[in-house]
C-alpha cells in the first residue's frame, strides 16, 4: 500500500542519516567507472525492445521505493549498533567514521555490488520462449550478452574489494553467500522451466530453504562478517547473522504479500505462483483442490486468469498464514537485536522490521 511504501522510505532515509551518508552513493563509485559507463552505452541500444535488463538498469538508477540499497544500509547500521569490541586495539579505533570502521563500509559496498550483480544476471531471457512482440532476436541475444558481462564485471569488482579486506573468515563467509545465491537462482529457474510449474508442489519448508539461499544468506552472512571485522565474539556474530536472516525473510514475505493485500481486485497483477501466500494456500488447501483451482483459472490456450486465481487465494487462509509468518520472522529479528546495547542505530534496525511487518 502507498502508506506502507512511504513509511518504508521514511524509515530508510532516517537510518541513512545515522550511518553518515545516503547508501545510494555506495554503488556510485563503481557506477561512475569507465568500464561501467561503457556498459551503460551498450544498454541504451536495447531501448525499444522488451529486454528485462532495461528495467533492471532503470531500477538501479531510480528505485527509491523498493530501496535496492537496503542490504548495505543494514550492514552499516548493525556495525554501528555493535560498536567496537573490547578486544579491538586502540590504534584500530582511529579508523572509525560515525562509529563505523572503514572495512565495514567497504563490506557494505561489496554486499550491494554482489546483490546488484545477481539482479543483472537474473535479467537474462530464455531465447526459446521469445515472442515476436518482445523484440528482434539479435537484440535479445545482445541484451543477454551485456547482462552476463555487466553482472560478471560487478561480481569481479566485489571479489577484488573482498580480497583487500585481508580477512580470511570474511572472504569465506561472503564467498559462501555467493555460492548460496547461485544455488538459490538455480532452484528458481528449475522450478520455472518445468512444464507443470503451475502445480509445482514445493511446500512452505522447501520455500523457506530456497528463499534463505536466494534472498537471506547474503544479508545474514554480511551482518556476521561486519561483526568479524570489528573482532566481536561468536555470540554477537551469531545474533547479527540471525537479524540479517530474519529481517530479509520478513522483507521477502512483505513483498510477496503485496498483490494480495493491495486494495481491490481491480488492481490485479500477475503474481508468482512460487510466492509465499500461494505456497501456503496450496499447502492448506490440498493438492487436488489446488489443481482444480488452477484448471478453473485457465483460459483456452492455457492462459492464466490471474484475477480469478487471486480471488480464490484471497478467499483461503494462505494470505493470513503468510502475514503470520512475516510477523514471526520480524519478531525473531527483534529478539536478535536485544543482544545489542540500546542506541540510535539499533532503533533504526527495529524500525526497519516494524516497516516490513506492517500491512495497514
Amino acid at each position: 500500500s502507498p502508506s506502507a511504501a512511504s513509511h518504508w522510505s521514511k524509515v530508510v532515509s532516517e537510518a541513512e542519516k545515522i550511518v553518515g551518508y545516503p547508501t545510494s552513493f555506495m554503488s556510485l563509485r563503481c557506477l561512475l567507472s569507465d568500464e561501467l559507463s561503457n556498459i551503460a552505452m551498450q544498454v541504451r541500444k536495447l531501448i525499444g525492445t522488451k529486454h528485462p535488463l532495461l528495467n533492471t538498469a532503470r531500477g538501479l538508477v531510480y528505485d527509491s521505493r523498493n530501496n535496492l540499497q537496503m542490504r548495505g544500509l543494514v550492514v552499516l547500521l548493525i556495525s554501528k549498533a555493535a560498536g567496537p569490541s573490547n578486544t579491538a586495539e586502540i590504534s584500530f579505533q582511529h579508523d572509525m567514521i560515525s562509529g563505523i570502521y572503514s572495512s565495514q563500509r567497504s563490506l557494505a559496498e561489496i554486499t550491494e555490488l554482489i546483490h546488484t550483480a545477481f539482479l543483472v544476471h537474473r535479467g537474462i531471457v530464455n531465447i526459446g520462449e521469445l515472442k515476436s512482440c518482445d523484440g528482434l532476436l539479435k537484440d535479445m541475444q545482445f541484451g543477454n550478452k551485456i547482462a552476463v558481462l555487466s553482472g560478471d564485471f560487478l561480481l569481479a569488482n566485489a571479489c577484488t574489494s573482498l580480497a583487500q579486506l585481508q580477512n580470511t573468515k570474511v572472504v569465506e563467509l561472503i564467498s559462501s553467500a555467493i555460492g548460496d545465491l547461485v544455488q538459490g537462482i538455480y532452484y528458481d529457474n528449475s522450478n520455472l522451466s518445468e512444464e507443470n510449474c503451475l502445480t509445482h508442489d514445493i511446500g512452505i519448508s522447501t520455500w523457506k530453504k530456497q528463499i534463505f539461499l536466494s534472498h537471506s544468506a547474503l544479508l545474514a552472512k554480511s551482518c556476521q562478517a561486519a561483526m568479524e571485522l570489528a573482532k566481536h565474539d561468536a555470540e554477537i556474530q551469531d545474533m547479527a547473522f540471525q537479524y540479517g536472516k530474519h529481517m530479509s525473510m520478513s522483507h521477502k514475505l512483505h513483498s510477496d504479500l503485496q498483490p494480495f493485500i493491495k486494495g481491490k481486485s481491480s488492481d490485479s497483477v500477475a503474481f508468482s505462483l512460487n510466492s509465499a501466500p500461494v505456497v501456503l494456500h496450496q499447502e492448506l488447501l490440498g493438492r487436488e483442490a489446488w489443481i482444480k483451482q488452477i484448471r478453473e483459472a485457465q483460459h483456452k490456450g492455457n492462459l492464466m486468469d490471474f484475477t480469478r486465481l487471486q480471488e480464490a487465494i484471497k478467499a483461503g487462509k494462505g494470505v493470513t498464514s503468510a502475514i503470520d509468518l512475516c510477523h514471526y520472522h520480524g519478531n525473531r529479528a527483534l529478539e536478535a537485536l536485544e543482544s545489542f546495547p540500546p542506541s540510535e542505530a539499533r532503533s533504526a534496525l527495529e524500525n526497519m522490521v516494524y516497516a516490513v511487518t506492517r500491512f495497514s
